[in-house]
């Protein structure tokens, strides 16, 4: 490792706009040299007067320092002068100081795109044969994954961070979290360049709701009010992971521990990933009913609207068809609503290629990077966000930086290869397993978690390279460069929220719970993070989970373990899913790898119950426990050193638990199983317990268990 920073070290300035120039794929260049054939003979040769027009349009223009949007202008001026590609031309390039790859690669000129895979051919996906598309080619998984573009994000989310604060860091689109559904493709690739404008999913989704019949839309409505809350929950998961990253980079780190723990933030970051699959799965399985029940007319209809063009959907208003969500259903009712039905034709009319398919700042997204760049859309209806923002102002960062500075975020692109490689993967696979719903089946809920969990886990690794590079960055800035960076962040004028929820600002911070567990610190268990629920006052929630004698992430009163009384802890709940039919309840901790011990079951809760009293009787089925097998609650000791978690889970089920066995049988592992196809959403809340020395004795309980 050291070894590979002292390198890029010494490559300085000129290695980093190198790398901008780069691409990853060697079939893209083979794609340049072919097309560079067949628009000029390899024979052919240009005149002087030829040669020298080419060296006056650049002459206007610094090699070392070329931008996209001068690289355009270049490529106008080339054209308005009658200058053609090809390899002549490429040699007159380079003849005045120009490289002609990297003239290609910061601005394409029209028709010569990145190339890339388009969606196979189906109803609404007839993107092979149209070669009008502005779009096409321009957009690649090659390209997204390249060492040019990835540089530019990482670049522009250093920016972001070193010159932002927390509240602009938990800015982030909505639909950049359960994004299986092949949006973000048929977005980038648009014919009509109206990706990045808000209209693009404002018309696409008026469509798909104009020519739903009501039962249909019914479908999507009843979805949007099951996960609006879970949607805010999603965003709340993030806000510790992006308090314990401003922590490290202000220096702010836990006594004992060397700084943010790689470990920590890749099994927190696998949870909340995890979260987000179990919505795709309920996104994907409510997708395939409505496709299994569109009409041969509503098929024709779709069918027109050509994937990624614009220009072939119908103006239509989506606010007209909107409907105001029932009292009580979370604010995110209508945006889920919108992101389902946009994402439902691209999803029909895409691929496993448009699935597949993500930008480059995809991941990484807790840095503010988003904030910066989209802030100025905010409350614009019609509204053209520029695709050389991102790698422009990168590119001016890494510029005032000095070499050792900037090896610490170039190298960045050479250490999350195998993470970025492996993370295609995991996404072909979710795709292939999502996409059995579309063609009438079903796909296996347990590994479209397991596969969500995966690729979580390879988000938080390439966020802890970019969360701990950036402080280095940080810890080495001097003042001119702070005040150089604030002007190149361009933002003035606008002052961030306490805390977005995605795009929407909070008023008021949400608590949040201690993030020390994020630097391995053992105030929290090792073997696994504390997934936290939030609630902040005046933000509705969905599905949560509290205390009224403990706040979540906190010390276990000792009247709750078996050095107290060992009463039942009392607990809250809200945000109960629509179509809840039963409750049921699970306390446990993991003393280490492969090892689960309980210590409280109730299930058969009504549904209709909000709390449980402290010694809760008379509500519910007891199940036993791994203490002593009974039906009973086993108060934790906490034994050995140092604290332990213990998490309390709340499930909301769509039907009461039936089970062949009598309730002095029902584990842990039993009750999971029997709720696994009745699962509509959990709530959990953790806490810890460390046991005071000499207490061994003391108190009542069922002896010294962890």
């Amino acid at each position: 490792m050291k070894r590979l920073a002292s390198v890029v070290m010494g490559l300085g300035l000129v290695a980093a706009m190198h790398v901008f120039a780069q691409e990853a794929s060697e079939s893209r260049m083979d794609d340049r040299r072919s097309l560079r054939r067949g628009e000029q003979g390899k024979d052919e040769v240009l005149t002087a007067e030829q040669t020298a027009r080419v060296k006056a349009i650049l002459a206007k223009y610094d090699a070392n320092s070329l931008t996209a949007d001068q690289a355009k202008a270049i490529h106008e001026a080339f054209r308005q002068a009658g200058l053609r590609g090809g390899p002549p031309m490429g040699s007159a390039i380079k003849s005045a100081g120009f490289d002609p790859e990297k003239l290609r690669d910061l601005a394409p000129p029209p028709g010569q795109g990145g190339g890339g895979d388009e969606p196979a051919d189906r109803p609404g996906g007839n993107a092979r044969t149209d070669k009008s598309r502005k779009g096409q080619g321009k957009y690649s998984l090659n390209q997204a994954v390249s060492d040019r573009a990835q540089l530019s994000t990482i670049a522009f989310s250093g920016l972001a961070f070193l010159t932002g604060d927390f509240g602009g860091a938990t800015f982030m689109p909505p639909g950049k979290v359960c994004d299986y559904f092949g949006f973000q493709y048929m977005r980038d690739i648009d014919a009509a360049g109206k990706g990045h404008n808000p209209m693009f999913l404002s018309r696409v989704a008026a469509n798909v709701m104009h020519i739903l019949n009501e039962g249909q839309r019914k479908l999507f409505e009843d979805l949007a009010t099951e996960q609006a809350g879970q949607f805010e929950q999603l965003a709340l998961k993030r806000i510790p992971l992006i308090k314990a990253f401003h922590r490290e980079r202000d220096g702010e780190i836990p006594a004992g521990t060397t700084g943010l723990s790689r470990e920590a933030v890749i099994r927190y970051v696998g949870d909340f990933y995890a979260y987000e699959a179990q919505l795709s799965f309920r996104r994907a399985e409510v997708f395939g009913k409505v496709v299994s029940s569109l009409t041969p007319d509503q098929k024709a209809y779709l069918g027109k609207m050509k994937f990624g063009d614009f220009n072939t959907w119908p103006e239509l208003d989506e606010r007209s068809l909107l409907k105001r969500p029932a009292a009580g259903v979370s604010r995110f009712y209508n945006v889920a609503y919108m992101t389902y039905a946009s994402e439902f034709f691209s999803w029909m009319a895409g691929s496993v290629t448009a699935d597949v398919y993500f930008c480059p700042e995809r991941h990484g997204t807790y840095f503010g990077g988003f904030y910066m760049k989209d802030m100025p859309a905010m409350g614009k209806r019609n509204y053209d966000i520029s695709t050389a923002v991102t790698g422009d102002s990168g590119e001016n960062f890494l510029k005032l930086l000095s070499a050792e500075q900037r090896a610490n975020i170039t190298s960045i692109t050479v250490l999350q290869k195998a993470p970025l490689a492996e993370m295609v993967e995991v996404r072909k696979a979710m795709s292939t397993e999502l996409r059995k719903f579309l063609e009438g089946g079903r796909a296996d809920k347990q590994k479209v978690l397991a596969i969500g969990r995966r690729y979580g886990e390879l988000d938080g690794e390439v966020s802890w390279m970019y969360a701990t590079a950036f402080a280095k960055v940080n810890r080495m800035l001097m003042d001119e460069q702070r005040a150089a960076m604030k002007k190149l962040r361009n933002l003035d004028g606008y002052q961030s929220a306490p805390a977005y929820l995605y795009s929407s600002p909070m008023q008021t911070l949400p608590a949040i719970p201690n993030t020390d567990f994020l630097f391995g610190s053992t105030a929290a268990s090792p073997s696994k993070p504390v997934v936290v629920a939030l609630t902040a006052a005046g933000v509705k929630t969905g599905f949560t989970l509290r205390s009224p004698a403990v706040a979540d992430g906190g010390q276990l009163p000792k009247e709750f373990t078996g050095d107290g009384t060992s009463s039942t802890l009392p607990l809250e709940w809200s945000g109960v899913p629509v179509g809840t039919k039963s409750l049921a309840l699970i306390m446990h901790h993991i003393p280490g790898p492969g090892d689960v011990k309980w210590y409280w079951i109730l299930y058969n809760i009504p549904p209709e119950i909000r709390s449980l009293p402290k010694n809760v009787k008379d509500v519910g089925v007891w199940g036993n426990n791994s203490v002593n097998g009974r039906m009973e609650y086993a108060p934790p000791h906490s034994k050995g050193p140092g604290a332990k978690t213990y998490t309390y889970t709340l499930y909301a089920l769509s039907a009461p638990v039936q089970l062949g066995v009598s309730p002095s049988e029902v584990s842990r592992k039993v009750l999971l199983a029997a709720m696994k196809d009745r699962l509509l959403a959990t709530a959990e809340m953790s806490v810890v317990y460390s046991r005071n020395p000499g207490a061994a004795n003391q108190g009542a309980g069922t002896g010294n268990i962890p």
